[in-house]
């Protein structure tokens, strides 16, 4: 029998421990500077908004009133604010899902999973020039991949959600495996993948995943 981290990885990692892809080397940059993508994407998190205004308060089911609370997140996309709410009782804020924002990371959702999946796929200079253009800092992005690599590995819903896919995702290169699985090379790939990650972009699920 193999041993589970062979299992795990087959049909993304090769043997000597590289990545399998048909990815091109610009399909990280076409999404970067798809203005159309970045509308889509707010209009995903509206849609995520209003779904939760309707469900009401988590904390007492009270009423939901607008309550959105500025971001300005780095890497491209001209967003600059995060759809939240106040409830009309007990006062608490409830902040709905995202696909626009990762937690607290001042760079966009998109550009954390993006590059940090780069980082496996291109040469050294590739991803130093990607970096540059971005203004990321080598640390920054090095800690990027210590996240993947460690507390989301580690996270319940990592451990819940991994069930999912046939093959497995490989856990030694995360998030490129991720990429590939959900084809992020089109759009609609992109954003399905944001959307499975979107429960670790609320308060509440990001207290276990904080970088």
């Amino acid at each position: 029998m193999e041993p589970p981290q062979s299992l795990l990885c087959r049909g993304f990692c090769s043997p000597n421990g590289g990545v399998k892809t048909t990815l091109g080397e610009h399909w990280c940059q076409n999404h970067l500077a798809d203005q159309q993508l970045y509308l889509l994407l707010e209009k995903v998190d509206l849609d995520l908004a209003e779904a939760a205004r309707q469900l009401g308060c988590l904390y007492c089911a009270g009423k939901l009133y607008r309550g959105d609370y500025e971001r300005k997140p780095r890497g491209g996309p001209e967003w600059d604010l995060r759809f939240s709410f106040c409830c009309s009782q007990c006062r608490r804020r409830c902040t709905p899902e995202s696909v626009r924002f990762l937690g607290r990371r001042i760079y966009a959702g998109l550009v954390v999973v993006l590059v940090s999946a780069m980082a496996h796929g291109l040469k050294p200079e590739r991803v130093r020039r990607l970096r540059e253009t971005l203004q990321i800092d080598h640390r920054t992005l090095e800690r990027w991949r210590e996240w993947w690599l460690g507390l989301f590995v580690g996270s319940s819903f990592w451990k819940e959600a991994r069930s999912r896919f046939a093959p497995p995702v490989c856990t030694k290169t995360l998030p490129l495996s991720l990429c590939l699985s959900f084809q992020v090379e089109r759009t609609d790939g992109l954003v399905g993948l944001l959307r499975f990650l979107a429960p670790l972009t609320t308060p509440w699920a990001g207290k276990e995943l904080v970088m």
